[in-house]
C-alpha cells in the first residue's frame, strides 16, 4: 500500500492519492530491458527516471545493509527525482515491493484472490495487476529505516503542508539524531509559519548541543538556553555533564575533563564503594568476605588439616583467620587485605568524576547556563506556590466568609455550615439536569443556590437558632445534629455515589505562563468570584442600612434596639445572608470537587480556622485569615508533597500557637463578636 508520504497531485490516482504524478509512465512491465538502466533510458518509455535510478542499486535496496546502504540513500535524495520521498517512506514502511518478471520496484494495492496491482512511485499510476506470488516485499531492518527516516527528514521539512512539516518536527523531537541537523536548518531559513519555526530553532538549538560541529557552535546553542524554562533544553543539558568515576594511581588521564576529585570516606564516596573502584580498574584485590574464607578453608582441608591447624580446632573466628593466613602464605588462597593496608591502599590513589564529554568549554557553559536556570526554575516555582495560595485562600474565603458573619455578629457556632456549602453544591447539579447549557446552568445555579440556602438558613434561624442565643454549647450540639440529618437527608435524595457538577467549556484548562508556572481557569475563576464577593460585602455593610444595622448590632445590641433597630431581624437576616454566601461556595468549589454529601465537611475546619485566625465577624479579617490559612497550607505542603495530612496536622499546631499571642485574630473587632 502507498503511504501518506508526498502529496502535490492535486488528482492522482484513486487510492494513491499523495504520489507526485509527472506523466512519464505507461506500462512499466513491457520492456524486460531494466536491467540495464541506459538502455532502457535511450529504448523504452516505460522505465522512468525514478526507476532507472533504481535499477542502479537494485541488489542493495533488495538486500540492504546499514554498512553499504548509506551511499545509496545519499545518491537517491541528491537525484531530485520526483517520487523519491513516496519511494524513500514506502521503502521505510516495508511497503515496497520488487516485481521479480521485470525486476522494477512498486508499491502496491491488494485486489483480493491473490492479486495485486502495481502502483508506479513516480505517478501514482496502477501500471498492473499480477499475481501476488511474482512480489517479494522488501523488509529493510531496523538500522536501515533508521538511515532512511533520517533522508526523508528533509522533504518532509519542506513540504508545503503544515501539518506534514509538524509531523516531521514530532519526529525528529521522538527519535534526534545528527543527520537530522543540516535538513532542519535549511528548512529553517524558509519556514514562514512562526510556530513552526520557532519549534525549529529550538530543534535546532538541542541538536546543536549534542551534534554540533564545533565546540563554539555548541556552546553558543548552550548559552540561548540560559533563560529557557523547559524540560527539554534541561533534558539537552544533562547529558553533557554526565560523568563517570573513576578510580587512577596517580593523577587523572591526560586530557580528561575532571569535574570532580573524591575522597574516600566522604558522603559523595565511601570507602567500600572507593574499594570497589579500585578492585574494578585492576588496582587492588578483591575484597575476601568471611563466606569466601570460610570456602577456601573447606576446600584445602587434607587429612583433617588446613594451614597446620587441625580442623577441630577452628572454632573460633581467630583460628580461621589465622588458618586462612597460613593457606595464603603457602599460595593455597589470595590474601586477605588487613585494615591497615586497605587504608593505605585507599590512600595511595586517586579518585575523580570525569565528564564523558571532553570538552571543557562545553561542559562549562552547561554547567554555568544549568545554574542560571535553575534559578529561574526557583523563582518561578515560588511564584507557581503564590498562585497556589491565593487560590486555594480564595476558595477558603468563599467557605469562610458566611460563617464569619454569623459567628460574628450573632456569635453562634454553626456546626451545620459545611451543609449549606452542600446544598448549593447540589443546586448547581439539579440545576445542570434541567439545562444543558453549562455556561447558562451556573449562571443560573449561583443565585439559585444563594436563594434555596438563603430560604433553608432563614429557617434554621427562625425555627432553632432564636431559641438558643447565649446557650453556645446547646447552639453547637443542635446544629452538629442538623448537620448530620441534613447530609443523611442528602443522601436519601442524590444516594451516596458523587454527582458531577460540570464547568463551562471555556473553563478547561490552565493559564500556562511557561513550563513551571501554570493555573487552572476555574481557580481563576473562583479567585474572581471570592474577590466579587468581598467587594460586595464591604459595599453591603459599609453602603447599605441594612449594612449599617448589622454592624450596629455587632458592636452593641442593647443600644442598637434602643435605636429602632429589631435585632432579631437582623439576626435572621444575617444569618440567610451567611448562609446564602455558603450555597455560592458550594457551586464553586463544585466544580472541582466530587459533590457528595460530605463536601461541606472537607472545608468545614478550614473556615472555623480562617474565621478565628482573621478575627471574627470582620470581612478584612476572614481575607486576612484565608490568605495566612492557603499560604501556610501550601507552604507546608510543597515543603512535604508526600504527606497533606501532615500538612492538616502542622496548619493547626500553628493556629493554636497563634491564637495564644494573638486570640482575637489578626483584625480584632469589637463589640459582641469580640465579647466585650
Amino acid at each position: 500500500m502507498v503511504p501518506a508520504a508526498a502529496q502535490q497531485d492535486p488528482a492522482p490516482a484513486a487510492g494513491v492519492a499523495r504520489i507526485v504524478a509527472p506523466d512519464t509512465t505507461a506500462d512499466a512491465t513491457a520492456d524486460p530491458a531494466a536491467a540495464d538502466p541506459a538502455a532502457a533510458d535511450a529504448e523504452s518509455p516505460a522505465l522512468t527516471d525514478l526507476q532507472a535510478l533504481l535499477q542502479r542499486f537494485a541488489d542493495d535496496i533488495a538486500k540492504p545493509s546499514r554498512r553499504t546502504i548509506g551511499a545509496v540513500i545519499d545518491e537517491i535524495t541528491a537525484s531530485g527525482l520526483p517520487g523519491v520521498p513516496v519511494f524513500l517512506q514506502v521503502w521505510g514502511d516495508r511497503e515496497l515491493y520488487l516485481h521479480e518478471p521485470d525486476g522494477l520496484f512498486y508499491a502496491i494495492e491488494e485486489q483480493g484472490d491473490d492479486q495485486a496491482a502495481l502502483i508506479e512511485l513516480s505517478s501514482g499510476d496502477q501500471v498492473a495487476v499480477v499475481n501476488e506470488d511474482d512480489l517479494d516485499q522488501i523488509r529493510p531492518n531496523s538500522g536501515v529505516r533508521e538511515l532512511i527516516g533520517a533522508a526523508l527528514v528533509k522533504f518532509q521539512l519542506t513540504d508545503t503542508d503544515p501539518a506534514r512539516r509538524r509531523e516531521a518536527l514530532a519526529g525528529i523531537d521522538r527519535a534526534p539524531d545528527a543527520s537530522h541537523l543540516e535538513p532542519l536548518r535549511a528548512a529553517l531559513e524558509t519556514e514562514d509559519d512562526p510556530v513552526l519555526a520557532a519549534r525549529m530553532t529550538t530543534l535546532e538549538r538541542l541538536l546543536t548541543i549534542a551534534y554540533g560541529e564545533t565546540d563554539d557552535a555548541r556552546i553558543a546553542a548552550i548559552e540561548s538556553l540560559s533563560g529557557s524554562l523547559s524540560v527539554e533544553s534541561r533534558g539537552a543539558l544533562n547529558p553533557v555533564l554526565t560523568t563517570r568515576r573513576i578510580a587512577t594511581a596517580g593523577p587523572p588521564p591526560e586530557g580528561a575533563n575532571v569535574a570532580t576529585e573524591l575522597e574516600p570516606g566522604s558522603d559523595a564516596l565511601s570507602e567500600d564503594d572507593a574499594w570497589a573502584l579500585l578492585v574494578s580498574a585492576d588496582l587492588a584485590p578483591a575484597t575476601i568476605s568471611t563466606a569466601d574464607r570460610n570456602a577456601a578453608l573447606i576446600a584445602a582441608i587434607e587429612q583433617g588439616f588446613v594451614g597446620g591447624i587441625a580442623v577441630h580446632q577452628l572454632d573460633t573466628e581467630q583460628a580461621r583467620d589465622r588458618a586462612y593466613a597460613a593457606l595464603a602464605a603457602d599460595g593455597g588462597a589470595a590474601p586477605r587485605i588487613t585494615g591497615e593496608d586497605r587504608a593505605e591502599i585507599l590512600a595511595s590513589h586517586g579518585y575523580y568524576d570525569i565528564y564523558v564529554e571532553p570538552s571543557a568549554a562545553v561542559t562549562g557553559a552547561a554547567e554555568a547556563t544549568l545554574a542560571a536556570i535553575r534559578t529561574q526554575v526557583a523563582l518561578n516555582q515560588v511564584l507557581d506556590l503564590v498562585l497556589d495560595g491565593l487560590s486555594l485562600a480564595s476558595i477558603y474565603f468563599l467557605a469562610a466568609i458566611g460563617l464569619a458573619i454569623t459567628f460574628g455578629v450573632m456569635g453562634v457556632i454553626n456546626m451545620a455550615h459545611g451543609e449549606f456549602i452542600m446544598m448549593g453544591a447540589y443546586t448547581g447539579y439539579v440545576v445542570q439536569q434541567f439545562v444543558p447549557d453549562y455556561t447558562l446552568s451556573i449562571a443560573l445555579a449561583i443565585p439559585l443556590a444563594f436563594a434555596v440556602t438563603f430560604a433553608a438558613g432563614v429557617a434554621m434561624e427562625r425555627l432553632v437558632i432564636r431559641w438558643l442565643y447565649s446557650r453556645p454549647l446547646e447552639t453547637l450540639l443542635a446544629t452538629f445534629g442538623i448537620s448530620i440529618a441534613l447530609q443523611q437527608l442528602a443522601k436519601n435524595i442524590f444516594g451516596t455515589q458523587a454527582r458531577p457538577l460540570t464547568s463551562p467549556g471555556w473553563l478547561d484548562g490552565a493559564w500556562v505562563l511557561n513550563d513551571v508556572v501554570s493555573i487552572s481557569y476555574i481557580r481563576i475563576a473562583i479567585f474572581v468570584l471570592g474577590l466579587t464577593f468581598f467587594l460586595l460585602l464591604l459595599f453591603i455593610l459599609n453602603r447599605t442600612r441594612l449594612g449599617l444595622e448589622v454592624r450596629a448590632v455587632t458592636q452593641n445590641p442593647r443600644m442598637a434596639s434602643s435605636m429602632g433597630i429589631n435585632p432579631d431581624r437582623i439576626n435572621m437576616l444575617t444569618f440567610g445572608l451567611g448562609s446564602g454566601i455558603a450555597g455560592i461556595a458550594g457551586v464553586a468549589i463544585g466544580l472541582f470537587a466530587q459533590v457528595t454529601s460530605e463536601i461541606g465537611q472537607q472545608y468545614i475546619v478550614q473556615s472555623f480556622m480562617t474565621v478565628v485566625v482573621g478575627g471574627v465577624g470582620n470581612v478584612w479579617g476572614t481575607l486576612a485569615g484565608a490568605t495566612m490559612i492557603g499560604f501556610l497550607q501550601k507552604g507546608i505542603e510543597w515543603m512535604n508533597p508526600s504527606n497533606t495530612l501532615a500538612a492538616q496536622t502542622y496548619m493547626i499546631i500553628f493556629i493554636i500557637i497563634f491564637i495564644q499571642f494573638r486570640p482575637k485574630g489578626i483584625i480584632a473587632l469589637k463589640g459582641r463578636a469580640a465579647g466585650d
